[in-house]
């Protein structure tokens, strides 16, 4: 757990049943005055009530080409690695709205909305990285090469995760600007400006293991 004056960043992995672990043990050991997920409000009701968007022309429109083939790739992708971890992705999300709702708690969606992001994707993503990614997940190239080597039911080291990042930031510039780069700023901001107005209360913030070290360098940077 990293620790930012009284925010207290969480990184889970949103396939690893010890995160759900770690999001209880957080809570019973900080004790937190408010809980702040890497959600934004339609994912959150999303994952709470168990809903998924239809994949229809209306989305494809909304989102752009780019947005749309990346959250049908994305769903897909976190099914499949959940089916083999026997978890629903996001399950950890889902655990600490549960717990902030019965102990009363307050909670803050940090993320940027999950749309915004999309479209932002399909605007900037280039089709070379497109093409790229989906030959990427066709190859195994992850596999081959080696890139990642752990367990799927626990939270990456952070060696794999730095790994993993430069990797992507690498082979997927747009993607990494658009789906990492500005969301740890989006949420980092969203955290100081929470901090800012509770300095007294202890923040417990649940992110992606992959946002801590992006979030962490904007927050000391505000």
């Amino acid at each position: 757990m990293i620790v930012w004056k009284n925010v207290h960043l969480l990184g889970t992995s949103h396939i690893a049943s010890e995160s759900i672990k770690q999001v209880k043990l957080g809570f019973e050991t900080l004790g937190p005055d408010i809980i702040a997920l890497e959600l934004d409000p339609g994912r959150a009701y999303s994952i709470k009530h168990k809903t998924k968007r239809p994949k229809n022309m209306f989305l494809l429109k909304q989102l752009g080409l780019g947005g749309f083939l990346f959250y049908v790739i994305g769903e897909f992708l976190q099914k499949k690695l959940g089916k083999i971890v026997n978890i629903d992705p996001g399950a950890e999300m889902l655990a600490a709205l549960d717990i902030a709702e019965k102990s009363g708690i307050p909670v803050a969606l940090i993320d940027r909305d999950i749309q915004v992001t999309l479209r932002r994707f399909s605007a900037h993503f280039k089709k070379r990285e497109l093409l790229r990614m989906i030959w990427d997940i066709i190859s195994g190239v992850f596999k081959k090469n080696a890139v990642v080597n752990m367990e799927l039911s626990k939270v990456p080291s952070e060696k794999v995760i730095n790994i993993v990042l430069e990797h992507t930031k690498k082979r997927y510039p747009s993607l990494y600007r658009v789906l990492i780069q500005e969301r740890d700023r989006h949420m980092a901001l969203s955290l100081f400006h929470i901090s800012s107005a509770n300095p007294d209360k202890k923040i417990m913030a649940v992110v992606g293991a992959g946002h801590l070290r992006g979030m962490k360098k904007y927050l000391e940077e505000f």
